[in-house]
């Protein structure tokens, strides 16, 4: 499953999910909304104000939430 974060650069939150992702062992993707115009857009267009930002194949969501991120990594243990 292909998962991204959309980022920006000194994000407290962002580096909270990013921890909580890696100590999981679950594998992502970054994306810089500074650097990437199209993705800024494409994340303003979900209706997000804040990052992070968190999309995989069947969910999204902003801001750190550890209670994402263990209900991904069960469905991950599924596959």
């Amino acid at each position: 499953m292909r998962i991204t974060i959309f980022t920006k650069p000194d994000c407290v939150q962002c580096n909270a999910t990013c921890r909580a992702l890696d100590k999981q062992g679950i594998n992502y993707q970054l994306v810089d909304l500074t650097e990437d115009e199209q993705a800024l857009q494409q994340v303003r267009a979900l209706g997000y104000q804040q990052v992070p930002v968190v999309m995989t194949a069947d969910d999204h969501w902003s801001g750190f939430r550890p209670d994402k991120i263990s209900t991904l990594n069960a469905a991950l243990q599924l596959q």
